[in-house]
Protein backbone atom coordinates (compact mmCIF):
# COMPACT_ATOMS: atom_id res chain seq x y z
CA UNK A 1 0.00 0.00 0.00
CA UNK A 2 2.75 2.69 0.79
CA UNK A 3 4.44 1.36 -2.59
CA UNK A 4 1.05 2.24 -4.37
CA UNK A 5 0.50 5.41 -2.81
CA UNK A 6 4.11 6.91 -3.80
CA UNK A 7 2.78 5.54 -7.40
CA UNK A 8 -0.22 7.61 -6.55
CA UNK A 9 2.06 10.66 -6.31
CA UNK A 10 3.90 9.73 -9.74
CA UNK A 11 1.56 9.25 -12.00
CA UNK A 12 0.68 12.53 -14.06
CA UNK A 13 -2.41 10.42 -16.23
CA UNK A 14 -6.04 10.68 -14.49
CA UNK A 15 -6.46 7.03 -16.00
CA UNK A 16 -3.35 5.66 -14.19
CA UNK A 17 -4.26 7.19 -11.10
CA UNK A 18 -7.49 5.19 -10.92
CA UNK A 19 -5.94 1.96 -11.33
CA UNK A 20 -3.13 2.36 -8.55
CA UNK A 21 -6.05 3.50 -6.23
CA UNK A 22 -8.08 0.84 -7.38
CA UNK A 23 -4.98 -1.70 -6.69
CA UNK A 24 -4.64 -0.71 -3.32
CA UNK A 25 -7.99 -1.08 -2.37
CA UNK A 26 -7.20 -4.78 -3.54
CA UNK A 27 -4.30 -4.49 -1.16
CA UNK A 28 -6.37 -3.45 1.72
CA UNK A 29 -9.10 -6.17 1.37
CA UNK A 30 -6.19 -8.95 1.60
CA UNK A 31 -4.53 -6.74 4.61
CA UNK A 32 -8.14 -6.77 6.41
CA UNK A 33 -8.04 -10.49 5.93
CA UNK A 34 -5.00 -11.23 6.76
CA UNK A 35 -5.25 -9.61 9.84
CA UNK A 36 -8.74 -10.98 10.13
CA UNK A 37 -7.13 -14.74 10.16
CA UNK A 38 -3.94 -13.47 12.21
CA UNK A 39 -6.37 -11.90 15.33
CA UNK A 40 -8.97 -14.80 14.86
CA UNK A 41 -11.84 -11.69 14.39
CA UNK A 42 -14.15 -13.21 12.28
CA UNK A 43 -15.68 -9.13 11.49
CA UNK A 44 -12.39 -8.52 10.08
CA UNK A 45 -13.54 -10.63 7.11
CA UNK A 46 -16.30 -8.57 6.78
CA UNK A 47 -14.30 -5.27 6.15
CA UNK A 48 -11.76 -7.15 4.17
CA UNK A 49 -15.23 -7.76 1.82
CA UNK A 50 -16.16 -4.63 2.14
CA UNK A 51 -12.97 -2.82 0.99
CA UNK A 52 -12.60 -5.45 -1.86
CA UNK A 53 -15.84 -4.13 -3.18
CA UNK A 54 -15.94 -0.48 -2.68
CA UNK A 55 -12.10 0.42 -3.15
CA UNK A 56 -11.50 -2.20 -5.75
CA UNK A 57 -14.76 -1.87 -7.72
CA UNK A 58 -16.95 0.58 -7.17
CA UNK A 59 -15.32 4.05 -6.19
CA UNK A 60 -12.87 3.01 -9.13
CA UNK A 61 -15.54 2.58 -11.38
CA UNK A 62 -17.39 5.83 -10.35
CA UNK A 63 -14.53 7.84 -10.77
CA UNK A 64 -13.95 6.33 -14.32
CA UNK A 65 -17.67 7.08 -14.84
CA UNK A 66 -16.51 10.68 -13.75
CA UNK A 67 -13.68 11.22 -16.04
CA UNK A 68 -15.87 9.66 -18.80
CA UNK A 69 -18.69 12.05 -18.51
CA UNK A 70 -16.71 15.24 -17.69
CA UNK A 71 -14.02 13.72 -20.91
CA UNK A 72 -10.76 14.36 -18.28
CA UNK A 73 -8.21 11.55 -20.51
CA UNK A 74 -4.81 13.57 -20.48
CA UNK A 75 -2.49 14.24 -18.32
CA UNK A 76 -3.07 16.25 -15.20
CA UNK A 77 -1.14 19.30 -13.76
CA UNK A 78 0.70 19.49 -10.17
CA UNK A 79 1.05 22.45 -7.63
CA UNK A 80 4.43 20.72 -7.04
CA UNK A 81 6.74 18.56 -9.63
CA UNK A 82 6.69 14.77 -9.81
CA UNK A 83 10.45 14.70 -7.85
CA UNK A 84 10.37 17.41 -5.31
CA UNK A 85 6.78 15.21 -4.52
CA UNK A 86 8.07 12.21 -3.81
CA UNK A 87 10.71 14.08 -1.87
CA UNK A 88 8.66 15.38 0.45
CA UNK A 89 6.86 11.77 0.20
CA UNK A 90 9.80 10.30 1.61
CA UNK A 91 10.79 12.65 4.38
CA UNK A 92 6.50 11.99 5.18
CA UNK A 93 7.37 8.79 5.31
CA UNK A 94 10.61 9.28 8.05
CA UNK A 95 8.34 11.71 9.59
CA UNK A 96 5.58 9.23 10.22
CA UNK A 97 8.43 6.09 11.74
CA UNK A 98 9.69 8.87 13.64
CA UNK A 99 6.38 9.80 15.46
CA UNK A 100 4.77 6.26 15.45
CA UNK A 101 7.75 3.77 16.76
CA UNK A 102 8.93 5.51 20.25
CA UNK A 103 5.26 5.86 21.17
CA UNK A 104 4.33 2.63 20.39
CA UNK A 105 7.44 0.86 22.15
CA UNK A 106 5.61 -1.44 24.21
CA UNK A 107 3.58 -3.04 21.14
CA UNK A 108 4.58 -6.20 19.38
CA UNK A 109 7.03 -5.56 16.44
CA UNK A 110 4.73 -5.79 13.30
CA UNK A 111 2.21 -3.89 14.90
CA UNK A 112 4.35 -0.88 15.54
CA UNK A 113 5.25 -1.68 11.77
CA UNK A 114 1.47 -1.04 10.77
CA UNK A 115 0.92 1.75 12.58
CA UNK A 116 4.42 3.54 10.83
CA UNK A 117 2.86 2.38 6.93
CA UNK A 118 -0.67 3.13 8.03
CA UNK A 119 0.48 7.21 9.10
CA UNK A 120 2.65 6.91 5.82
CA UNK A 121 -0.32 6.34 3.54
CA UNK A 122 -2.38 8.71 5.51
CA UNK A 123 0.17 11.75 4.88
CA UNK A 124 0.91 10.63 1.15
CA UNK A 125 -2.77 10.79 0.50
CA UNK A 126 -2.81 14.29 2.45
CA UNK A 127 0.34 14.95 0.26
CA UNK A 128 -1.41 14.19 -2.58
CA UNK A 129 -4.53 16.72 -2.07
CA UNK A 130 -2.17 19.22 -1.67
CA UNK A 131 0.03 18.68 -4.92
CA UNK A 132 -2.26 17.96 -7.16
CA UNK A 133 -4.41 21.02 -8.73
CA UNK A 134 -6.94 18.46 -10.50
CA UNK A 135 -10.18 17.91 -8.22
CA UNK A 136 -10.37 14.48 -9.37
CA UNK A 137 -7.35 13.76 -7.66
CA UNK A 138 -7.45 15.47 -4.89
CA UNK A 139 -10.94 12.86 -4.21
CA UNK A 140 -8.25 10.13 -4.74
CA UNK A 141 -5.97 11.50 -2.39
CA UNK A 142 -9.02 11.55 -0.04
CA UNK A 143 -10.10 8.17 -0.35
CA UNK A 144 -5.90 6.91 -0.02
CA UNK A 145 -6.10 9.01 3.45
CA UNK A 146 -9.05 6.96 4.27
CA UNK A 147 -7.58 3.64 3.08
CA UNK A 148 -4.57 4.50 5.58
CA UNK A 149 -6.89 4.87 8.30
CA UNK A 150 -8.45 1.45 7.30
CA UNK A 151 -5.15 -0.11 7.63
CA UNK A 152 -4.60 1.64 11.05
CA UNK A 153 -7.93 0.14 12.31
CA UNK A 154 -7.80 -2.90 11.50
CA UNK A 155 -4.08 -3.45 12.64
CA UNK A 156 -5.02 -2.68 16.32
CA UNK A 157 -6.14 -5.89 17.82
CA UNK A 158 -9.34 -5.52 19.55
CA UNK A 159 -10.84 -2.75 17.23
CA UNK A 160 -14.69 -2.93 17.55
CA UNK A 161 -16.17 -3.40 14.32
CA UNK A 162 -18.91 -0.29 14.49
CA UNK A 163 -15.49 1.85 14.69
CA UNK A 164 -13.87 0.63 11.33
CA UNK A 165 -17.59 0.74 9.70
CA UNK A 166 -18.35 4.73 10.79
CA UNK A 167 -14.88 5.88 9.82
CA UNK A 168 -15.21 4.49 6.14
CA UNK A 169 -18.82 5.87 5.96
CA UNK A 170 -17.75 9.27 7.29
CA UNK A 171 -15.17 9.17 4.15
CA UNK A 172 -17.70 7.71 1.97
CA UNK A 173 -19.87 11.07 2.70
CA UNK A 174 -17.15 13.49 2.33
CA UNK A 175 -16.23 11.37 -1.22
CA UNK A 176 -20.10 12.20 -2.20
CA UNK A 177 -19.27 16.29 -1.09
CA UNK A 178 -16.50 15.90 -3.45
CA UNK A 179 -18.49 14.55 -6.19
CA UNK A 180 -20.59 17.36 -6.12
CA UNK A 181 -18.02 19.94 -5.51
CA UNK A 182 -16.47 18.38 -8.75
CA UNK A 183 -19.66 18.61 -10.67
CA UNK A 184 -20.16 22.17 -9.60
CA UNK A 185 -16.68 23.43 -10.49
CA UNK A 186 -17.15 21.80 -14.09
CA UNK A 187 -20.55 23.35 -14.99
CA UNK A 188 -19.32 27.02 -13.75
CA UNK A 189 -16.08 27.03 -15.23
CA UNK A 190 -15.20 24.05 -17.68
CA UNK A 191 -12.49 22.45 -16.07
CA UNK A 192 -11.76 20.69 -12.89
CA UNK A 193 -8.50 22.88 -12.18
CA UNK A 194 -9.24 24.26 -9.11
CA UNK A 195 -5.85 27.14 -9.96
CA UNK A 196 -9.06 28.70 -11.76
CA UNK A 197 -11.49 28.61 -8.41
CA UNK A 198 -8.72 31.08 -6.64
CA UNK A 199 -9.43 34.52 -8.29
CA UNK A 200 -13.18 34.03 -7.21
CA UNK A 201 -12.41 33.54 -3.08
CA UNK A 202 -9.95 36.29 -3.02
CA UNK A 203 -6.41 34.92 -3.88
CA UNK A 204 -4.10 36.37 -6.30
CA UNK A 205 -3.59 34.05 -9.33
Amino acid sequence: MLLLSFMLLYQRRIAAVINALAMQGAILAAAAAWQGFVQAAPQLYLTALIALAAKAVLIPLALRLAIRRLDLHRAAETALGIGPSLMAGVALVALAILVVLPITAGAHAIAREDMALALSVVLLGMLMMITRRNAILQVVGLMSMENGLILAAVGVTGMPLVVELSTAALVMVLLVVAGVFVFQIRERFDTVDIGLVEPHRGEQP
